[in-house]
């Protein structure tokens, strides 16, 4: 009676405001830091971690005969959040019979093993995407524990290809990362300037930048090899900042764990090494692609939520463009603005053409003639990753710098 009356909620769930939903971010993901703690017997590499990639085509299966109550626990990167509802996908099982049924969600504020109180619990369909089941109770937590009781009927495997967790965003400092790092390929050398990362790393002349949300470093790397050997990077840090976990992907998608790479490293030194092949600086990267290409993305340009309001961690970043033109008295930019493909796209064209007039607004207060920069806005036309994963969406959010 329990799981019908659950049932319940998976329809009261999809009523939920386009305007709430827009606030809400998918926490039990790992392009958010969050990672499996516990997890039950896995058939291959059907992993939790698959169930966490927002690949609703990849995902977790029990070992054979394995069916009821496998146990799951996921840990958050940076600090608690409430969660508002939770998402389920089995529609890419490999049989009929095999989707998850029962589940049963808890969270905890304590640890890993103790401390959980049960938020929601429902039936789902054998084959659905986006299946959604509301949190009946609103608890703060760092761990979520998920049960999965049983399957629909298979004689042999149980499986569960996507599970999201939705959730604002906790508003976390990012951790101090500048330092040197020894990684899988290579030494990792990062300096670290409000929110915006900068970097290189030794294998085939790498580059990378991006920027650092709590405890969750969101990158691009580039080598030598030309212009396709290139993507994106996740990389999650431990809570002393000693360590790092890491995923990334080659071109412009940042899909599921399948066919990715990892990439791991750990803590040698705090000071910045150098690479012959890198600047050393924000700064000194923006001027690089700016003199070489005639644009250049500014990553760690921060804005409050659907807005255009600069967040102060923005303006290590601005205050190296403002150096910049100090030094290159002749130039002339025109500062663009992007946004991800969220929202109408009228909404969206208004939102990036005051986003770039935000960051024209800044400069201008710190001495940069006006005359000197113009602003454009392209909405979610000129993409640069996939939208349908959060990774790709902060990589359209965006602002770049043309040289004219």
């Amino acid at each position: 009676m329990r799981y019908r009356t659950a049932a319940l909620a998976l329809v009261l769930a999809a009523s939920l405001s386009r305007t709430a939903a827009a606030e809400l971010v998918d926490m039990l993901s790992f392009h958010e830091g969050t990672l499996p703690v516990v997890e039950p017997s896995t058939y291959g590499g059907w992993t939790a971690l698959n169930m966490l990639d927002g690949e609703p085509t990849s995902g977790w299966a029990a070992e054979s005969g394995h069916l009821k109550n496998n146990v799951f626990v996921f840990e958050l990167s940076d600090a608690a959040v409430t969660f508002e509802r939770f998402e389920f996908s089995t529609a890419s099982i490999d049989g009929d019979g095999r989707g998850a049924r029962h589940v049963i969600v808890e969270v905890s504020p304590t640890g890993k093993d103790k401390g959980f109180v049960e938020v929601a619990r429902g039936e789902l369909a054998d084959r659905g995407d986006g299946q959604k089941l509301a949190a009946a109770k609103k608890v703060a937590g760092r761990w979520v524990r998920l049960t999965v009781a049983d399957n629909h009927g298979d004689a042999e495997w149980v499986e569960l290809m996507d599970f999201r967790g939705f959730a604002p965003r906790p508003n976390v400092p990012p951790l101090a990362v500048s330092g040197t790092f020894e990684s899988d390929y290579g030494l990792f050398h990062l300096r670290q300037q409000g929110t915006a990362l900068i970097g290189c790393y030794e294998h085939d002349e790498g580059l990378l930048e991006g920027s650092i949300e709590g405890h969750v470093m969101k990158l691009t790397w580039h080598e030598a090899g030309g212009p396709e050997d290139k993507g994106p990077a996740v990389m999650i840090l431990s809570p002393d900042g000693k360590s790092f976990r890491g995923f990334w992907w080659s071109g412009n998608t940042a899909g599921g764990v399948n066919g990715a790479g990892t990439w791991d490293g750990k803590w040698k030194s705090a000071t910045v090494g150098s690479c012959p092949h890198w600047s050393g600086s924000v700064g000194g990267e923006v001027k690089k692609g700016l003199q070489t290409s005639g644009r250049a993305v500014l990553h760690g340009i921060l804005f409050d939520l659907d807005s255009a309001t600069l967040r102060g961690e923005s303006k290590p970043v601005l205050d190296e463009v403002v150096r910049l033109l100090a030094a290159e008295p002749a130039w002339k930019l025109t500062i663009e603005g992007h946004t991800d493909s969220s929202g109408a796209a009228a909404h969206n064209q208004a939102l990036s053409e005051q986003r770039a007039a935000s960051v024209k607004a800044y400069l201008v207060s710190q001495g940069v003639d006006a005359a000197r920069l113009s602003t454009a806005g392209f909405g979610s036309s000129r993409a640069v990753a996939d939208n349908a994963s959060e990774l790709g969406r902060a990589q359209n959010r965006r602002v770049e710098l043309v040289k004219k």
